[in-house]
């Protein structure tokens, strides 16, 4: 059996109706003082990346120090309005389901993901999903910039061997960083890339969704 699941967060176990894009506007203000006009790509990447590209494109200076403040923000932000992300987001059908049956078997589950910690923890939290999940050993957006070294991070987090991890994500570049850290990757198409195209980036087995619950198992496990 699978010793440790790693599981992306946004469009693989949960949406947030739009209010995502809204949060990372309001902590961007928050710590630059400039409205944000456009937000750099964001499928797949981490915050710090895509922090670094939007303050580009509004010809600001990047910083760690500025990251960090952002990251703060940004968590801020989502402890403010968690009741709002309650009432506009949603666990994507079939996720609680999986987890708990992962749970229940024995299963260590955390998460790999570009949000930042804090964000991640209310994400989780709102829609109850934190309690399946080891968080402590998961990784984030402050760990690094790209999915291979987040992947990494948390399987030393977790004294966890590449061959002994599987990872669950929603794009290209899940896949692609599951196989650049070499882990089991099973792709789930419930964001915007097609089953077809997250088979041709090469995952080890694909899902429509979550609501199969024995067959995500078996996926997984």
């Amino acid at each position: 059996m699978t010793k440790l699941v790693l599981w992306d967060i946004d469009h693989t176990l949960m949406a947030t109706g739009g209010l995502g894009r809204e949060l990372w506007a309001q902590a961007f203000e928050e710590v630059t003082g400039v409205e944000m006009r456009e937000q750099a790509s964001v499928t797949g990447s981490t915050e710090r990346v895509i922090l670094r590209e939007t303050a580009r494109l509004h010809d600001l200076p990047y910083s760690d120090e500025l990251f960090e403040s952002f990251a703060r923000a940004l968590g801020a932000v989502h402890v403010r309005r968690a009741a709002e992300l309650r009432e506009r987001g949603h666990a994507l059908p079939g996720a609680a389901a999986v987890l708990a049956r992962l749970a229940e078997q024995g299963v260590r589950q955390t998460v790999v993901t570009g949000n930042v910690r804090r964000a991640a923890e209310v994400k989780l939290a709102v829609f109850g999903l934190d309690d399946y999940l080891r968080l402590d050993e998961g990784a984030y957006g402050e760990d690094g910039e790209e999915r291979p070294e987040l992947l990494r991070a948390a399987m030393a987090r977790s004294s966890t061997r590449r061959e002994d991890a599987v990872f669950l994500g929603d794009t290209p570049a899940d896949v692609a960083g599951g196989l650049e850290a070499g882990v089991q990757i099973v792709a789930v198409a419930t964001g915007r890339t097609s089953a077809e195209e997250l088979r041709d980036a090469g995952a080890d087995a694909v899902l429509e969704g979550l609501t199969d619950t024995e067959k995500a198992l078996a996926a997984i496990v």
